[in-house]
């Protein structure tokens, strides 16, 4: 199973749970996972990452570029459905719809779908008018999702001390 990474699991685990500087090996597993073929993001997600100008920034750019994964033919098609999904939502308001379709979640569910790809994102199903969520997408379109803790359970990942320089 290939996860696809939202830019809220990379600023939270810098900002919160897995600082670079006190946590390097989440940052190392998600290269190797990435170098297994089990962890990608978007070009969109990078995007936004590098404008933070931030250590974050500066990690995204030692990356591969195989780590974020570029819009092709089936993703094209992809974000049609995603599009009219979210438009034929009567819950929404159009000023939510047309956010959504101007932001990374937009191709990152967009590409999920094409590719059958996992979400990886903190957010949660919220039923608002004023925002479309990640996870009220996958679910109308049949796309998993998950938080980062759980693709971590899942994965058996071990963050383990060992001894220090």
């Amino acid at each position: 199973m290939a996860y696809l990474l939202d830019a809220n699991v990379f600023i939270s685990a810098k900002n919160l749970h897995y600082g670079l500087d006190f946590c390097p090996a989440f940052w190392d597993w998600l290269v190797r996972e990435h170098q297994a073929g089990n962890v990608f993001t978007i070009e969109k997600v990078i995007d936004e990452i590098k404008a933070g100008q931030d250590e974050l920034a500066s990690w995204v750019l030692q990356l591969p570029d195989s780590f974020s994964l570029k819009p092709d033919a089936s993703t094209i098609q992809s974000l049609a459905v995603v599009a009219r999904w979210v438009n034929a939502q009567a819950n929404y308001s159009p000023a939510a719809k047309s956010m959504f379709l101007q932001i990374a979640d937009y191709y990152l569910v967009a590409q999920a779908l094409a590719a059958g790809h996992t979400v990886v994102t903190h957010e949660i199903p919220q039923n608002s008018v004023h925002r479309v969520k990640i996870p009220n997408v996958c679910l109308g379109l049949n796309i998993r999702y998950m938080s980062p803790f759980e693709m971590l359970r899942r994965e058996r990942a071990r963050f383990v001390l060992g001894s220090t320089p």
